[in-house]
């Protein structure tokens, strides 16, 4: 991590402290809703694989009959309030209004509503006002302890070790592994590119009740910018290009291009979350034209931030991927476990 950032993550990882000695102590209370809470989140600032694990969890619950929302903070965005994105609406929203990953979540799962607000708690009694869910999906829920959850998933990223946590690879560093005394279920991510078994012993010695499962990260297929269209996953194999990413883990993307066929003359990685302007996007086709490359390589969530109507000279396109789960069957059904405590119809 950069020198000069350090004392930003301390001071993160210092309030999140905070907060939860103030949760434990019983000095703030937690409040409810009326609706079980499943939420998913992680140990550190981004990096993990959160938002597609995000949208095959609420696919699979839908798939199962039940009436869902997605409750987000909208990081990064420049409205405030309470945005509720409704599944008859719109579901192309602006990422600078409602954050990146709403955006493309929304874009990912017509039909489930997404409500945008800090305060989850509102969030959530808004949702059950106006769409009658069953329960609600915590996005980045882990640290968000205003909020009462029955079902807490932590993600950690495979290519992080445990001692390495919070390094520039995988984003700051929230909490520590001992955090994940309160999990109930563990979900390792892009196991495709490490040895999962370390990390297993870890979260094992620090919770032996928790569910472990393996994911890793398919690309599904290309969408072309310029053409509006979706191409075979296999389109550019072998071919030269440039990649670009703001995510937390941009290491991890190149890993993974390098393991789906591409031939990266260049790698650029930005600030997650970036929103690109068209002179930015400009000097990346001028360095790819003196690289030789014959097109643009960047993921899913980066295409939401880039400005809209910005046509490129040059082909780009975003890299949309799916989580798949070892063992799915097991994993929905330790959910389904514990949600049947509640009133959820499963």
């Amino acid at each position: 991590m950069n020198e000069f950032l350090m004392p930003l993550a301390a001071g993160l990882r210092l309030g999140v402290a905070l907060e939860k000695i103030a949760y434990r102590k019983g000095w703030l209370r937690a409040r409810r809703l009326s609706r079980p809470v499943v939420s998913i989140g992680n140990l550190t600032a981004g990096g993990t694989g959160k938002t597609p694990l995000t949208a095959f969890i609420a696919d699979r619950l839908r798939m199962r009959g039940l009436r869902l929302v997605i409750l987000t903070r909208g990081y990064g965005r420049r409205s405030r309030g309470i945005i509720a994105l409704e599944p008859a609406s719109e579901r192309s929203p602006d990422p600078r209004e409602v954050g990146d990953e709403p955006a493309l979540l929304a874009r990912k799962l017509p039909g489930i509503p997404i409500v945008v607000c800090a305060d989850r708690y509102r969030a959530g009694r808004l949702a059950e006002e106006m769409f009658g869910v069953d329960l609600h999906l915590l996005d980045d829920g882990f640290q968000h302890f205003r909020l009462a959850r029955d079902i807490d998933i932590v993600l950690l990223d495979t290519t992080q070790e445990p001692s390495g946590l919070g390094s520039k690879m995988g984003g700051w560093r929230r909490e520590s592994y001992s955090a994940l005394e309160r999990a109930h279920v563990v979900v390792l991510t892009r196991t495709e590119l490490g040895d999962p078994r370390l990390i297993e012993s870890c979260v094992a010695r620090v919770n032996p009740q928790a569910k472990i499962f393996r994911a890793t990260t398919r690309l599904g297929a290309l969408a072309e910018l310029a053409g509006n269209r979706l191409l075979a996953a296999d389109t550019l194999q072998g071919k030269p290009v440039l990649a670009f990413c703001g995510i937390g883990n941009p290491r991890a993307f190149w890993a993974d291009l390098r393991r789906w066929g591409f031939s990266l003359l260049g790698e650029v990685a930005f600030r997650d979350h970036h929103l690109y302007t068209p002179r930015a996007l400009n000097r990346l086709i001028s360095r790819a034209r003196a690289s030789g490359a014959e097109a643009l390589v960047t993921t899913e969530k980066d295409m939401v931030n880039f400005p809209q109507g910005w046509k490129p000279p040059l082909p780009v396109f975003a890299c949309i991927t799916e989580t798949e789960i070892f063992q799915s069957e097991a994993f929905e059904e330790s959910l389904v476990a514990h949600l049947g405590a509640t009133t959820v119809r499963v």
